[in-house]
This record gives C-alpha cells, sequence and structure tokens, in this order.
C-alpha cells in the first residue's frame, strides 16, 4: 500500500488546514486497519492526531478532539482531516499512515508502526 498527503502549505492563522490522504494498493474499508493522521512539529517528537477505522469510527487525541475531524471518501480511497483555528503551533510536518491493530497504540503513544505516506510541511503564518 502506499499513501500521499496533499494539501497547502501555508494556512493562515485562525483558518482551517485540509488535508488529504489518498491510498493506493489498497482498500480504506479492509478491516484490521487503523487510517491516522500524525504530525512533528519542528524540533519535537510526533503526535497522534486521530484517526478513521475501517467502518468510518473516528477517534482522536483528546488534546486536539475539539478542532479536528476526520472523514473519507471510500469511493476516492481517501480520507481528509481538517483542523480548524490554526496557531503557529499547527506548524508541523503532518503524515497519514495506515496502522495495524497490532501497532495503534505504539503510534497513539508518538511511534512508527505501519504504512506512512512521505509527510508534507504545513506552516502557520500571517
Amino acid at each position: 500500500v502506499q499513501l500521499q498527503e496533499s494539501g497547502p502549505g501555508l494556512v493562515k492563522p485562525s483558518q482551517t488546514l485540509s488535508l488529504t490522504c489518498t491510498v493506493s494498493g489498497g482498500s480504506i474499508t479492509t478491516s484490521y486497519y487503523y487510517w491516522s493522521w500524525i504530525r512533528q512539529p519542528p524540533g519535537k517528537g510526533l503526535e497522534w492526531i486521530g484517526y478513521i477505522n475501517s467502518g468510518g469510527s473516528t477517534y482522536y487525541n483528546p488534546s486536539l478532539k475539539s478542532r479536528s475531524s476526520i472523514s473519507r471518501d471510500t469511493s476516492k480511497k481517501q480520507f481528509t482531516l481538517q483542523l480548524s483555528s490554526v496557531t503557529p503551533e499547527d506548524t508541523a510536518v503532518y503524515y497519514c499512515a495506515r496502522v495495524p491493530t497490532e501497532g495503534l497504540s505504539t503510534v497513539v503513544a508518538g511511534g512508527r508502526f505501519g504504512s506512512w505516506g512521505q509527510g508534507t510541511q504545513v506552516t502557520v503564518s500571517s
């Protein structure tokens, strides 16, 4: 499976960041996998944002839950992250990933597991 992130590289403060992950070589409705978004701010570690599972249910990092929304388009094999009311502290490299069940706790804790996209830089600045 391959994953590719896409979206604007520059977002103004208070706006909504929107990123899309396009999946090839696999289905996003296959059981056993959690389709996740993760980010890495400059000089910091990985931070799990949330996931959408094969059934379409979502779960978010409590620290970002109020501003985060993950959705999907199964016909296009895409899932999307929206992060509202962004500030410069949301500047980071954003990754999408396919995480198998046995690796979910690792990713939620800030580690790497599963198949990841190459990442896309998003800068929040006026």
